[in-house]
């Protein structure tokens, strides 16, 4: 069983790198991912001779017609994140005012777009938060089911 340890900071994502199978996550968006996760974590489980690690990413999600409404209610639902120092780290290294700017809000292209940009910067877990109400829930999760093997590549 892989054993992931929720890392953001240089010195837990060295420990995960050293000693876990990877890392879980939150708040985190590709610029960040891929210019401080990735290059932190992998670095460390080459030097203690692991395998490359498992980097999860999970970021809030709504399918929408509307991206400016769905962005205001991820800033409130998900505000205390932009409070908590490690996450607040995070979304500075991202360049984003707070969690709204790191939310994946759109269309269907949209989001599969920004998915992809995270696959490109190192992420190879991605978790959805999908936090829709309404049409835009049915939407996001009807997108999201597509988006299993089998259904429709990204």
């Amino acid at each position: 069983m892989p054993v992931l340890i929720a890392a953001l900071g240089a010195q837990m994502l060295r420990l995960a790198g050293e000693q876990a199978d990877g890392t879980i996550l939150w708040m985190t968006g590709p610029a960040t991912v891929r210019d401080h996760v990735v290059p932190a974590i992998t670095a460390a489980a080459a030097a203690a001779g692991r395998p490359a690690p498992r980097i999860v990413c999970i970021l809030p999600v709504c399918v929408t017609s509307d991206p400016e409404k769905a962005r205001e209610r991820a800033a409130r639902i998900f505000a205390v994140y932009g409070e908590l120092p490690s996450y607040r780290a995070m979304l500075d290294r991202e360049g984003a005012a707070g969690p709204g700017d790191v939310a994946i809000v759109g269309d269907e292209d949209a989001v599969a777009a920004r998915i992809s940009t995270l696959s490109a910067a190192g992420v190879t877990d991605f978790v959805a938060g999908e936090y829709g109400r309404g049409e835009d829930a049915t939407r996001t999760r009807a997108f999201l089911r597509s988006l299993l093997p089998g259904e429709r590549a990204v």
